[in-house]
């Protein structure tokens, strides 16, 4: 039976689904963030006459924009709000937070609070997830998905060698498992391959809907071009959104994780990353990590290495 498991890092935690060997989705939250399911406390800042929407500013000073407000909610008064999704940054701006008022209806349930805590993941099954958002790249037999997050909608392009329709078969099972592997909602466009005919755009519809119906979304049908558009719901910052706004932080919270894994003997933890991440290797991570494996931290940068590629080392001195 699948089940979701948790792994608290440093700076970050991590959550899986995996069902034996299997991943099945994944999903990331960072400390402070205000997580969709949340209720918090928040005044009112906000409101247009006639309008059953407003902003509200939390105790932390994160602005929500809040749905569902009655007539008796005006601009100063207090209101309990559920976070319905998490805020979202993005090149050039911050999507605020939104939620409605809450009146005691069923919370969401997060698995970061209800999925069963380990001290690490199985080899290898995070870093294959951090891999491919990093790269915005899953490849299936005979091509590629290749993601790319902007500000409008998270674009799939399908890339490969085969005949355009066997190409757009094959490509169907991967987006089926890469839209949850990479915590993808919100409006999401796939770019098939140009299929001329009506026969063979009925087939890719027919096959890309028995393999997204336990995903809830809703899509258009395939067009002439090969475009598909498909909303899905959207509670905060997919990976691939991450990676498109905070890579260098990314980067650094897997460092710390390369560190907090190294095998061997020695009192000295050498970590090794790219210059450009000693800035965002925060003191409180590196006594952190140091904590946690009882040994000295030593901080080297390399310009050889790539900002993905950290790594770690136990030194007798």
């Amino acid at each position: 039976m699948a089940e979701w498991l948790i792994e608290r890092g440093i700076g970050e935690d991590r959550a899986l689904l995996v069902d034996g060997d299997r991943v099945l989705a994944a999903k990331m939250q960072w400390p402070g963030e205000l997580a969709a399911g949340a209720v918090v406390s928040a005044k009112l800042v906000a409101r247009a006459a006639g309008i059953r929407r407003g902003t509200a500013l939390t105790d932390s000073g994160t602005e929500v924009l809040v749905d569902r407000l009655p007539a008796s909610a005006t601009e100063g008064s207090t209101c309990e709000v559920l976070i319905t999704r998490a805020r979202i940054a993005e090149r050039g701006r911050l999507k605020r937070a939104q939620g409605r008022l809450y009146e005691g209806q069923e919370i969401a349930i997060s698995p970061f609070s209800t999925g069963r805590e380990v001290h690490r993941f199985p080899a290898g099954q995070w870093e294959e997830v951090w891999h491919s958002a990093s790269s915005g790249e899953i490849a299936f037999p005979g091509g590629a998905l290749l993601f790319s997050a902007t500000p409008a909608m998270t674009l799939a392009d399908i890339d490969g060698d085969l005949p355009p329709r066997e190409l757009a078969l094959a490509a169907v099972p991967a987006l089926a498992q890469a839209f949850p592997l990479l915590d993808l909602g919100g409006s999401i466009g796939i770019d098939f391959p140009t299929l001329a005919a009506k026969a063979d755009r009925k087939m890719v519809d027919e096959a890309l809907g028995q393999a997204l119906a336990d995903w809830p979304h809703e899509r258009t049908a395939i067009n002439g071009f090969g475009f598909v558009h498909i909303v899905a719901r959207l509670e905060g910052p997919s990976l691939l959104h991450r990676f498109a706004t905070s890579r260098l932080g990314l980067a650094a919270r897997y460092a710390c994780r390369v560190g907090e894994r190294a095998e061997g003997t020695g009192a000295v933890l050498a970590l090794r990353v790219h210059p450009a991440l000693r800035a965002k290797l925060k003191p409180e991570w590196l006594d952190e990590l140091a904590r946690r494996t009882g040994k000295q931290v030593r901080l080297e940068t390399d310009p050889a290495l790539a900002l993905e590629a950290p790594q770690a080392q136990l030194l007798t001195s």
